[in-house]
Protein backbone atom coordinates (compact mmCIF):
# COMPACT_ATOMS: atom_id res chain seq x y z
CA UNK A 1 0.00 0.00 0.00
CA UNK A 2 1.18 3.54 -0.71
CA UNK A 3 2.87 5.90 1.77
CA UNK A 4 2.07 9.55 2.27
CA UNK A 5 2.32 12.56 4.56
CA UNK A 6 -0.62 14.08 6.45
CA UNK A 7 -0.52 17.77 5.53
CA UNK A 8 -3.85 18.82 7.06
CA UNK A 9 -6.38 17.47 9.57
CA UNK A 10 -9.85 18.97 9.59
CA UNK A 11 -13.29 17.79 10.75
CA UNK A 12 -12.31 14.14 11.05
CA UNK A 13 -10.56 13.99 7.67
CA UNK A 14 -6.84 13.64 7.02
CA UNK A 15 -5.44 15.13 3.84
CA UNK A 16 -2.58 12.90 2.74
CA UNK A 17 0.04 13.91 0.18
CA UNK A 18 1.21 10.72 -1.55
CA UNK A 19 4.97 10.14 -1.56
CA UNK A 20 6.40 11.59 -4.76
CA UNK A 21 3.23 13.52 -5.61
CA UNK A 22 3.39 17.01 -7.08
CA UNK A 23 2.59 20.18 -5.19
CA UNK A 24 -0.99 20.44 -3.99
CA UNK A 25 -1.96 16.83 -4.74
CA UNK A 26 -3.67 15.33 -1.68
CA UNK A 27 -6.10 12.50 -0.96
CA UNK A 28 -8.89 12.97 1.56
CA UNK A 29 -8.75 10.08 4.03
CA UNK A 30 -10.48 8.78 7.11
CA UNK A 31 -8.59 7.02 9.89
CA UNK A 32 -9.10 3.34 10.64
CA UNK A 33 -11.77 2.68 13.25
CA UNK A 34 -9.24 0.78 15.35
CA UNK A 35 -7.27 4.03 15.91
CA UNK A 36 -10.11 5.45 18.00
CA UNK A 37 -10.47 2.23 20.03
CA UNK A 38 -6.74 2.30 20.82
CA UNK A 39 -6.73 6.03 21.58
CA UNK A 40 -4.45 6.78 18.61
CA UNK A 41 -4.84 10.10 16.81
CA UNK A 42 -3.09 10.67 13.48
CA UNK A 43 -1.32 14.06 13.48
CA UNK A 44 -0.35 16.56 10.84
CA UNK A 45 3.23 15.61 9.93
CA UNK A 46 2.65 11.88 10.33
CA UNK A 47 4.09 9.64 7.64
CA UNK A 48 1.41 7.05 7.04
CA UNK A 49 0.36 4.02 5.02
CA UNK A 50 -3.02 4.54 3.39
CA UNK A 51 -5.39 2.45 1.31
CA UNK A 52 -7.21 4.09 -1.62
CA UNK A 53 -10.99 3.55 -1.68
CA UNK A 54 -13.32 3.27 -4.66
CA UNK A 55 -14.70 6.81 -4.34
CA UNK A 56 -11.27 8.40 -4.88
CA UNK A 57 -10.69 8.91 -1.18
CA UNK A 58 -8.67 6.73 1.19
CA UNK A 59 -8.22 5.19 4.62
CA UNK A 60 -5.16 5.74 6.80
CA UNK A 61 -4.26 2.21 7.91
CA UNK A 62 -0.91 2.67 9.67
CA UNK A 63 1.08 5.49 11.27
CA UNK A 64 4.82 5.11 10.77
CA UNK A 65 7.10 5.68 13.81
CA UNK A 66 7.38 9.33 14.87
CA UNK A 67 10.66 11.14 15.43
CA UNK A 68 9.02 13.89 17.54
CA UNK A 69 5.50 14.54 18.75
CA UNK A 70 4.29 17.96 19.89
CA UNK A 71 1.17 18.41 22.00
CA UNK A 72 0.71 22.12 21.30
CA UNK A 73 0.61 22.53 18.39
CA UNK A 74 -0.32 18.91 17.56
CA UNK A 75 2.37 18.13 14.97
CA UNK A 76 4.46 15.00 14.38
CA UNK A 77 8.01 14.73 13.05
CA UNK A 78 8.93 18.42 13.34
CA UNK A 79 12.70 18.86 13.59
CA UNK A 80 12.97 22.66 13.79
CA UNK A 81 11.05 25.33 15.69
CA UNK A 82 11.14 28.77 14.09
CA UNK A 83 10.47 31.33 16.81
CA UNK A 84 9.30 34.67 15.49
CA UNK A 85 9.55 37.67 17.80
CA UNK A 86 9.06 41.22 16.63
CA UNK A 87 11.33 44.13 17.46
CA UNK A 88 8.28 46.44 17.30
CA UNK A 89 4.47 46.07 17.32
CA UNK A 90 4.40 44.18 19.63
CA UNK A 91 7.62 45.24 21.36
CA UNK A 92 10.38 42.71 22.01
CA UNK A 93 9.44 40.42 24.92
CA UNK A 94 12.51 38.51 26.12
CA UNK A 95 10.66 36.80 28.95
CA UNK A 96 8.17 35.26 26.53
CA UNK A 97 10.99 34.36 24.14
CA UNK A 98 12.76 32.51 26.95
CA UNK A 99 9.53 30.72 27.87
CA UNK A 100 9.16 29.48 24.28
CA UNK A 101 12.80 28.37 24.30
CA UNK A 102 12.23 26.33 27.48
CA UNK A 103 9.35 24.49 25.84
CA UNK A 104 11.31 23.85 22.65
CA UNK A 105 14.36 22.59 24.55
CA UNK A 106 12.05 20.26 26.49
CA UNK A 107 10.68 18.87 23.20
CA UNK A 108 14.19 18.31 21.81
CA UNK A 109 13.79 20.41 18.65
CA UNK A 110 16.41 22.61 17.02
CA UNK A 111 15.63 26.34 17.16
CA UNK A 112 15.86 29.23 14.73
CA UNK A 113 15.07 32.66 16.18
CA UNK A 114 13.71 35.15 13.66
CA UNK A 115 13.57 38.77 14.76
CA UNK A 116 10.84 40.36 12.63
CA UNK A 117 9.67 43.86 11.69
CA UNK A 118 13.10 45.47 11.79
CA UNK A 119 11.76 48.07 9.34
CA UNK A 120 9.40 49.43 12.04
CA UNK A 121 12.27 50.58 14.27
CA UNK A 122 12.45 54.31 13.58
CA UNK A 123 15.50 55.60 15.45
CA UNK A 124 18.43 54.11 13.52
CA UNK A 125 20.92 54.08 16.40
CA UNK A 126 18.48 52.54 18.88
CA UNK A 127 17.29 50.10 16.21
CA UNK A 128 20.82 48.86 15.60
CA UNK A 129 21.49 48.69 19.34
CA UNK A 130 18.37 46.61 20.14
CA UNK A 131 18.87 44.27 17.19
CA UNK A 132 22.54 43.76 18.06
CA UNK A 133 21.85 43.27 21.77
CA UNK A 134 19.19 40.58 21.28
CA UNK A 135 21.03 38.87 18.42
CA UNK A 136 24.35 38.72 20.30
CA UNK A 137 22.74 37.44 23.51
CA UNK A 138 21.06 34.44 21.90
CA UNK A 139 23.85 33.73 19.43
CA UNK A 140 26.29 33.54 22.36
CA UNK A 141 24.08 30.86 23.96
CA UNK A 142 24.21 28.83 20.74
CA UNK A 143 20.94 29.77 19.02
CA UNK A 144 20.82 30.68 15.35
CA UNK A 145 19.35 34.18 14.87
CA UNK A 146 18.17 35.74 11.60
CA UNK A 147 16.93 39.34 11.29
CA UNK A 148 13.94 39.56 8.92
CA UNK A 149 11.56 42.06 7.44
CA UNK A 150 8.59 40.94 5.35
CA UNK A 151 8.26 44.45 3.96
CA UNK A 152 11.82 44.77 2.65
CA UNK A 153 12.43 41.03 2.12
CA UNK A 154 15.50 41.05 4.39
CA UNK A 155 16.42 37.58 5.64
CA UNK A 156 13.60 35.74 3.83
CA UNK A 157 15.87 33.78 1.45
CA UNK A 158 18.10 32.85 4.39
CA UNK A 159 15.13 31.50 6.37
CA UNK A 160 13.75 29.62 3.34
CA UNK A 161 17.04 27.79 2.73
CA UNK A 162 17.25 26.89 6.45
CA UNK A 163 13.84 25.17 6.24
CA UNK A 164 14.74 22.87 3.33
CA UNK A 165 14.18 19.14 3.68
CA UNK A 166 12.30 18.92 6.98
CA UNK A 167 9.15 19.84 8.90
CA UNK A 168 9.34 23.11 10.81
CA UNK A 169 6.95 24.67 13.29
CA UNK A 170 6.38 28.43 13.20
CA UNK A 171 5.52 29.80 16.63
CA UNK A 172 5.82 32.97 18.61
CA UNK A 173 3.85 35.82 20.04
CA UNK A 174 0.62 36.66 18.23
CA UNK A 175 0.87 39.41 15.64
CA UNK A 176 4.63 39.20 15.08
CA UNK A 177 4.32 38.49 11.36
CA UNK A 178 4.36 34.69 10.94
CA UNK A 179 1.90 34.75 8.05
CA UNK A 180 3.56 37.86 6.56
CA UNK A 181 6.97 36.13 6.55
CA UNK A 182 5.54 33.01 4.91
CA UNK A 183 3.83 35.19 2.29
CA UNK A 184 7.15 36.98 1.64
CA UNK A 185 9.01 33.66 1.26
CA UNK A 186 6.34 32.14 -0.98
CA UNK A 187 4.75 34.73 -3.28
CA UNK A 188 1.23 33.64 -4.18
CA UNK A 189 0.61 31.90 -0.84
CA UNK A 190 -1.66 34.74 0.40
CA UNK A 191 -2.11 33.64 4.00
CA UNK A 192 -4.49 35.84 5.97
CA UNK A 193 -2.70 38.44 8.09
CA UNK A 194 -4.07 40.76 10.74
CA UNK A 195 -3.30 44.19 12.07
CA UNK A 196 -2.05 44.70 15.60
CA UNK A 197 -4.46 45.95 18.23
CA UNK A 198 -2.67 49.06 19.50
CA UNK A 199 -4.66 49.02 22.74
CA UNK A 200 -3.72 45.44 23.59
CA UNK A 201 -0.38 45.39 21.77
CA UNK A 202 -1.07 41.98 20.30
CA UNK A 203 -2.53 40.57 17.14
CA UNK A 204 -5.69 38.63 16.46
CA UNK A 205 -5.20 34.94 15.79
CA UNK A 206 -5.37 34.56 12.01
CA UNK A 207 -4.41 30.88 11.76
CA UNK A 208 -7.33 28.56 12.58
CA UNK A 209 -5.93 25.05 12.26
CA UNK A 210 -2.59 23.31 11.83
CA UNK A 211 -1.63 22.75 8.22
CA UNK A 212 1.65 21.93 6.51
CA UNK A 213 2.67 24.43 3.86
CA UNK A 214 4.92 23.01 1.16
CA UNK A 215 7.98 25.16 0.49
CA UNK A 216 9.12 23.60 -2.79
CA UNK A 217 12.58 22.71 -1.46
CA UNK A 218 11.61 19.49 0.30
CA UNK A 219 10.59 21.41 3.40
CA UNK A 220 7.23 21.96 5.07
CA UNK A 221 6.12 24.55 7.60
CA UNK A 222 3.34 24.00 10.12
CA UNK A 223 1.59 27.36 10.23
CA UNK A 224 0.17 27.10 13.74
CA UNK A 225 -2.30 29.24 15.67
CA UNK A 226 -0.54 32.16 17.32
CA UNK A 227 -0.63 32.28 21.10
CA UNK A 228 0.85 34.47 23.78
CA UNK A 229 0.39 32.27 26.87
CA UNK A 230 2.27 29.09 27.75
CA UNK A 231 2.18 27.04 30.91
CA UNK A 232 4.60 24.53 32.35
CA UNK A 233 2.26 21.66 33.16
CA UNK A 234 4.12 19.23 30.89
CA UNK A 235 7.52 20.06 32.39
CA UNK A 236 8.81 19.09 35.85
CA UNK A 237 10.58 21.81 37.84
CA UNK A 238 13.62 19.55 38.24
CA UNK A 239 14.14 19.67 34.45
CA UNK A 240 13.85 23.44 34.07
CA UNK A 241 17.57 24.23 34.35
CA UNK A 242 18.34 21.68 31.61
CA UNK A 243 16.22 23.79 29.27
CA UNK A 244 18.54 26.78 29.77
CA UNK A 245 21.33 25.35 27.66
CA UNK A 246 24.04 27.71 28.95
CA UNK A 247 23.37 26.49 32.52
CA UNK A 248 24.16 22.85 31.72
CA UNK A 249 28.00 22.84 31.85
CA UNK A 250 27.99 24.84 35.11
CA UNK A 251 25.20 22.77 36.71
CA UNK A 252 27.32 19.64 36.29
CA UNK A 253 29.92 21.20 38.64
CA UNK A 254 27.51 22.29 41.40
CA UNK A 255 28.35 21.12 44.92
CA UNK A 256 24.92 19.57 45.54
CA UNK A 257 23.17 17.07 43.30
CA UNK A 258 19.76 18.41 42.28
CA UNK A 259 20.87 22.00 42.92
CA UNK A 260 18.03 24.46 42.23
CA UNK A 261 20.54 27.24 41.41
CA UNK A 262 18.66 29.63 43.69
CA UNK A 263 20.56 29.80 46.98
CA UNK A 264 22.71 26.69 47.50
CA UNK A 265 26.34 27.15 48.53
CA UNK A 266 28.83 26.02 45.92
CA UNK A 267 26.37 26.63 43.04
CA UNK A 268 28.40 27.12 39.87
CA UNK A 269 25.41 28.56 37.97
CA UNK A 270 25.05 31.39 40.53
CA UNK A 271 28.80 31.96 40.31
CA UNK A 272 28.59 32.17 36.49
CA UNK A 273 25.77 34.75 36.79
CA UNK A 274 27.83 36.85 39.20
CA UNK A 275 30.82 36.67 36.85
CA UNK A 276 28.56 37.65 33.89
CA UNK A 277 29.18 34.37 32.05
CA UNK A 278 25.40 33.83 32.16
CA UNK A 279 23.20 36.79 31.16
CA UNK A 280 21.30 38.28 34.09
CA UNK A 281 18.08 38.48 32.05
CA UNK A 282 18.19 34.74 31.38
CA UNK A 283 18.81 33.94 35.04
CA UNK A 284 16.00 36.27 36.18
CA UNK A 285 13.60 34.51 33.83
CA UNK A 286 14.77 31.13 35.12
CA UNK A 287 13.90 32.23 38.68
CA UNK A 288 10.50 33.55 37.55
CA UNK A 289 9.68 30.31 35.72
CA UNK A 290 10.86 28.23 38.68
CA UNK A 291 8.52 30.12 41.04
CA UNK A 292 5.66 29.91 38.54
CA UNK A 293 6.12 26.13 38.25
CA UNK A 294 6.30 25.66 42.03
CA UNK A 295 3.16 27.74 42.45
CA UNK A 296 1.30 25.71 39.81
CA UNK A 297 2.41 22.47 41.43
CA UNK A 298 0.98 23.63 44.78
CA UNK A 299 -2.35 24.52 43.16
CA UNK A 300 -2.69 21.26 41.24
Amino acid sequence: MPEGLIVKALSGYYYVKPAGAGSGETIQCRGRGVFKKKGITPLVGDRVIYEPTENGEGTVTEILPRVTELIRPPVANASLAVLLFSLREPDMNLQLLDKFLVHIENEGLDTLICLTKQDLLTDEDKADELTKQVSELYSSIGYEVIITSSRTGAGTDQVLSRLAGGISVFSGQSGVGKSSLLNAMLPGLSLETSAISLRLGRGKHTTRHVELIELGNGGYVADTPGFSQLDFLELGVERLSECFREFVPYAAECKFRGCSHLHEPGCKVLQAVEEKRIASSRYEHYVQFYEEMKDKKRRY
